[in-house]
């Protein structure tokens, strides 16, 4: 593949960092918040900070019921489905990342609520309800829960320009935001119209359903089911959100387009190491293997060596196709794993395709560290272990060991 010489815009050239190193970062004792300091192991990193919440009693399942005299007691009754809740993060709603668990982890300190932390749904609950009761009347049987509802934003370490012209490394907006959805562990009942209940409560939501002003709620009814009033037909079972496609960020539209001639590519070739440890992103030979750990020698053939392509900059993270000198291929995390947590970085023939654009954010100047993230998946760029071989991979919140923080040095 052809690729031209011309100097990407002076994002590239910005690269070339002369001023001092800052002295680092504290580490980060506490959830991260913009403008938080960080330190150059964490450009690896990314982390979910919690906008908005909003906490609403919710009725999941309920039954209107008759309870005449000589009918009290214990009554096991089946419930109708009202709303479906479904745990998700963004378009996750398989809460299978750890980014996704994180976030939702921030959720249940924000709200101060024992939320739900992994995929379930509502429906998944039997909608059996037992209870005793011990005066005739129109009862609203009920489960409900509480659920939690708010957006989500993403965080990277980055370096920022102070007021006095010095650079510091922190936690800035990044790639990918969205909402999400939790909710409580559900509570089950029985209500009466003429109940005092506590106000904004689970209880209250389900005898506000009851109509108690209905009809059908004052009339006599046989000992039994009531059948539903118009409020209560009202309340249908919630679609189930967009199919996830395995991710916590939303996503750009990836193209399987027809390969480039042409990349606008920086002259100068870099390599992608481990900070002060000889290995560094070599890229594959053959189609179906991944980006791995491998030494630099004479006998590397420019496999690990990189340009960047198509460079762009915005609030100071550049955004590049990362293209191999050895291969002619370009970085990506192929289609079909997009969604996978630890799946291995791939070269592929370049195309204008966001699974194959990624970010970079940088240590202060002076320091050439770095940290990768795809821009289709939002995951950053790591590795299981420091071994010659092993695979560079995607992760949805980084490595937290530090190990997503390489060096972006020129050759």
């Amino acid at each position: 593949m052809a690729t031209t010489a011309t100097a990407a815009a002076g994002a590239v050239t910005a690269l070339s960092l002369a001023a001092p190193q800052a002295a680092a970062a504290p580490a980060r004792t506490t959830e991260a918040r913009p403008g938080d300091a960080c330190t150059a192991a964490d450009l690896g990193t990314r982390h979910p900070y919690i906008r908005t919440t909003e906490v609403s009693p919710t009725i999941t399942h309920f039954k209107g019921w008759y309870v005449t005299e000589g009918t009290t007691g214990q009554q096991t009754v089946s419930t109708d489905t009202t709303t479906v809740i479904t745990v998700s993060v963004g378009l996750d709603d398989t809460i299978e990342t750890s980014f996704a668990t994180e976030a939702l982890s921030n959720v249940k300190a924000t709200v101060g609520l024992d939320v739900k932390l992994e995929y379930t749904s509502t429906s998944k609950e039997s909608n059996s309800v037992t209870w005793n009761l011990t005066q005739p009347g129109y009862y609203g049987f009920y489960k409900g829960t509480k659920k939690v509802t708010g957006t989500y934003g993403s965080l990277n370490c980055n370096r920022a320009q102070q007021d006095d012209g010095s650079w510091a490394l922190e936690w800035t907006e990044g790639s990918g935001s969205g909402s999400f959805t939790t909710f409580t562990t559900l509570e089950e009942g029985a209500v009466r119209c003429q109940d005092s209940v506590p106000a904004d409560s689970i209880m209250a939501r389900a005898q506000a359903l009851l109509d108690c002003g209905s009809p059908a709620a004052r009339a006599d009814h046989p000992a039994g089911e009531v059948a539903p009033t118009a409020r209560q037909k009202q309340e249908s079972p919630a679609p189930r959100p967009a199919p996830a496609d395995g991710t916590s960020t939303p996503r750009s539209t990836a193209s399987a387009s027809t390969a480039r001639t042409a990349l606008d590519c920086s002259t100068e070739a870099y390599k992608i190491a481990v900070p002060g440890k000889p290995l560094s992103w070599g890229a594959p030979l053959l189609a179906d293997d991944g980006v791995r750990l491998r030494p630099s020698s004479i006998f590397s053939a420019h496999l690990d060596n990189w340009r960047l392509c198509d460079v762009t900059e915005r609030n100071g993270v550049i955004e590049a196709s990362l293209w191999n000198w050895g291969n002619g291929g370009c970085a990506t995390v192929a289609e079909q794993n997009a969604s996978t947590e630890r799946a291995v970085l791939m070269t592929v023939p370049c195309a204008e395709d966001d699974l194959q654009r990624f970010y970079i954010y940088r240590d202060v100047p002076g320091s050439s560290k770095i940290g990768v993230q795809n821009k289709y998946t939002g995951s950053m760029m790591g590795y299981d272990r420091y071994a010659d071989g092993e695979f560079i991979r995607q992760y949805s919140s980084g490595r937290q060991d530090g190990s997503g923080t390489f060096d972006l040095t020129g050759v």
